[in-house]
Parts: structure tokens; C-alpha cells; sequence
């Protein structure tokens, strides 16, 4: 059976819970939940594993912090026996509208400490990643403040639609394939 590791990155703690910086583990707790999944602490982070036609999807939330993310993708790799291409790393992206979807099969890090570390760690850019657009609503030198802020009310409504529809790309990524999922998303 293939296996997806998809990665959410975030920072662990009450006082980042619902910020901007960590739709990636929003996204993930929202997937899990619709596919009645449940997280475990485990070694470098919380894992929730589930089949979704004849596919394993392992959800990973690394307890590392945002920048040192490599660390547990590299375990989890190795340990599920997850290949490069198989792995999906969701972040935030302060270049992008508000819930805009940008799937790459490969890349930079974009400014992005947590893809940065993951570039390292596992020595290659040869993985997929998800941006989710947070916007780049904040004034001059207020860039750490608004990442890590709140959502705002008009945001906080949208939220549930922008996030079934990253949970659809997800499952489209493992079932679907990148560039069908690149295509049918990209932009939305």
C-alpha cells in the first residue's frame, strides 16, 4: 500500500493554538477529524494515520517547533518508509491572498524558516509542499506580530470553507497525483 506523509507545520503551545503561523496543524486537525482519525504524542510530534482508497495517510504535527521541522520529517520518513515524493509539507504564506492554495512539487524555502530546516535536514527540495496564503495585512515591522496573531473575524468566517477545500487537495495529492492536484487547485 503507498503511504503519504503529510506534514503540517506549526508550533506547539496554547499561546500559538489558532494563530496564522499554524494552519498547518488547523489543516491537519480538520482532516483528521473528517476522516475520524486520532492524534498520538509521539516521538517529535502528534500522529494520526488513516486509509483512504487503498491509500495510508500518515498526519504528522512535529512537536520540534516551526524551525527545527526537519528533525521529524526525517524520522517519520525513514521510520513509516515514506519516499521523498510522498511527502506533502504544509505552511503558511504571507505572499498569497487569504486562503489561496499553492502546491509545488518542489522548491525554495520562499523566507520560510520551517521549509528552510526541512531543506537541510533532509538535503533536498525535492518535496511537495502546500502553502496556504495568510495574507500580508500588517503594517511596517509588524510582520512577527501578524503571523503570529489571531485570525481575524472576516477570516474566521471563511476559514471552514478555505479548509475543506485544502482538505480535498490533500487527498488529491495521495490519490490524484501532484500535477493533477497542481492543476485542479492552484490558485483557488
Amino acid at each position: 500500500m503507498k503511504k503519504y506523509l503529510i506534514v503540517g507545520l506549526g508550533n506547539i503551545g496554547a499561546k500559538y493554538d489558532e494563530t496564522r503561523h499554524n494552519i498547518g496543524f488547523k489543516i491537519l486537525d480538520e482532516l483528521a477529524k473528517t476522516r475520524e482519525a486520532t492524534f498520538e504524542t509521539q516521538k517529535l510530534g502528534d500522529l494520526a494515520k488513516f486509509r483512504f482508497k487503498g491509500r495510508a495517510f500518515i498526519l504528522l504535527k512535529p512537536s520540534t517547533f516551526m524551525n527545527l521541522s526537519g528533525k521529524a520529517v526525517k524520522y517519520w520518513a525513514g521510520k513509516e518508509k515514506v519516499p521523498l515524493e510522498n511527502i506533502l509539507i504544509i505552511c503558511d504564506d504571507l505572499n498569497l491572498p487569504f486562503g489561496t492554495i499553492r502546491i509545488k512539487a518542489k522548491g525554495s524555502d520562499g523566507g520560510h524558516n520551517g521549509l528552510k530546516d526541512i531543506i537541510e535536514v533532509l538535503n533536498s527540495t525535492n518535496y511537495a509542499r502546500f502553502r496556504f496564503g495568510i495574507s500580508n495585512e500588517f503594517s511596517k515591522g509588524r510582520q512577527v506580530d501578524y503571523v503570529l496573531g489571531r485570525w481575524s473575524e472576516d477570516e474566521n468566517k471563511k476559514l471552514p470553507e478555505r479548509l475543506e477545500k485544502a482538505i480535498q487537495a490533500i487527498l488529491s495529492f495521495g490519490t490524484a497525483g501532484i500535477k493533477n492536484t497542481m492543476n485542479e487547485y492552484n490558485g483557488k
